[in-house]
């Protein structure tokens, strides 16, 4: 069996400059590529943490000619992010502006601390201490 690895989420943003912000600004990813395709009208970025090579990375697809924002449907969950201190994280990205859907606290089935914000587009990240 060949040995697979993971290497992107691919979402769909209505808004590309506002996504990349939110990414680069309050999570602390970094704009890996990005490039215009011109005759399919879209744009894709990669954003993450560290070289494509040995890092899963986030592909934000822009469709230029998207007139309403994207539904994010049923089937998706989220992203999850691992974080050293919770609790400081979420007051700092609460005070950026940032939507927290359910502060840090344990999980209800467990003792892992957990929060839940979301993204310009609505996508759900989840967000896990790890110390």
């Amino acid at each position: 069996m060949p040995q697979f690895q993971m290497l992107h989420t691919m979402i769909r943003v209505f808004d590309l400059q506002k996504s990349i912000e939110f990414y680069t600004k309050h999570l602390g990813m970094k704009v890996l590529r990005q490039k215009d395709y011109p005759d399919g009208k879209f744009t894709l970025a990669f954003v993450g943490y560290g070289d494509e090579a040995s890092n899963t990375v986030i592909e934000l697809t822009h469709n230029w000619e998207q007139e309403t924002p994207y539904e994010i449907g049923t089937g998706f969950g989220h992203i999850a992010l691992g974080v050293p201190d919770i609790y400081a994280t979420c007051a700092e990205l609460e005070k950026a502006g940032v939507k927290i859907l359910r502060a840090p606290g344990p999980m209800k089935h467990g003792n892992t601390v957990i929060a839940f914000i979301a993204d310009p587009d609505g996508y759900k990240i989840e967000l896990i201490e790890r110390k």
